[in-house]
């Protein structure tokens, strides 16, 4: 993956997309671009900026359009999106985003409630959207993810059986998706599960299909999570600047890994993740100026990095 070009670990930043859509203030338009400029300072290579939902259900992301067209303007950034119809889609397409994520609950409840479809109506969209980037040019054919959320496990359902995660990834991807992520969308997952999973997946449809990982850090878990997923071969991660985020539609679901402590952590194991701690912390003042009011999260932004620390990068 040419993303990976120098790099050991992708980190990739939703803090735009899922942090904001899961807060009550809305982040001015002008504010999310000085962020995103400070996020690719850092040497940040993906970001997913927004996602293109009604703005009546989602008005913290109403702006997604011009903030894909801003990030765009990033030479060797990828931009990715959220979508949760074809509908989205077609709008991801004509702003120019590099990568479009569909989330697929794996609790059918949660995709009730998240997107408002049954399994098989989600499935007629991803079959809408595969068909309509296959007629696009090669060159400029964003890539297409399916995002197998509550992966792990629901807090509207319990436990989710592995096969059940199995036929979904499968079908994604006979359907046309590239590739297909697991995402803990409500911080159920243990280490022991992360690697089970993926390895389980990795087997269903090849390694090369599924490379990331969504995890949060509800219980406590979410870097532990991390190291499992490496272990199993995982190399891109998302992760959330001060940790903003989780998902509005499952309740008690907060805590997406910090970004902050993630780069910390991976430099210190010597994986390469292409980030600058301090430029990042700088960009965590950035978001901080722009969200007065908002709780921040974070160990290495409080204690700092020890005595010698040297970055792998």
């Amino acid at each position: 993956m040419a993303i990976l070009d120098g790099i050991d670990v992708l980190v990739s930043e939703v803090g735009p997309r899922d942090g904001l859509q899961s807060i009550a203030p809305v982040m001015p338009t002008a504010a999310k671009k000085v962020w995103i400029d400070a996020l690719v300072a850092a040497g940040v290579r993906e970001i997913e900026v927004g996602s293109f939902v009604p703005a009546h259900i989602l008005p913290q992301l109403a702006d997604t359009g011009e903030i894909v067209a801003h990030a765009r303007q990033h030479e060797g950034l990828h931009v990715a999106v959220l979508v949760p119809n074809a509908k989205g889609a077609e709008a991801a397409i004509a702003a120019g985003a590099h990568k479009i994520t569909l989330p697929f609950s794996a609790s059918e409840t949660h995709s009730l409630k998240n997107l408002r479809r049954t399994h098989a109506q989600v499935y007629e969209q991803v079959e809408i959207i595969a068909e309509r980037l296959r007629l696009l040019p090669a060159e400029s054919r964003p890539q297409f993810e399916g995002a197998i959320s509550t992966a792990f496990g629901c807090t509207l359902e319990g436990a989710i059986p592995d096969d059940a995660i199995l036929r979904i990834a499968g079908h994604l991807m006979a359907l046309g998706c590239d590739e297909v992520g697991l995402s803990d969308t409500t911080g159920y997952a243990n280490p022991a599960q992360v690697k089970r999973l993926v390895r389980a997946v990795h087997a269903e449809i090849g390694a090369a299909k599924m490379t990331g990982l969504h995890l949060h850090n509800t219980r406590g878990l979410g870097l532990a999570n991390v190291v499992a997923g490496l272990e199993a071969g995982i190399r891109t991660f998302d992760s959330s600047q001060g940790g903003l985020g989780g998902c509005p539609f499952a309740p008690g679901a907060s805590g997406n890994i910090v970004t902050e402590d993630l780069v910390f952590m991976l430099e210190a194991m010597g994986l390469r993740t292409g980030i600058d701690l301090d430029c990042l912390l700088v960009a965590r003042e950035t978001l901080a100026r722009a969200l007065p009011d908002e709780p921040l999260y974070g160990f290495l932004p409080d204690a700092g990095a020890p005595l010698g620390f040297v970055p792998a990068g």
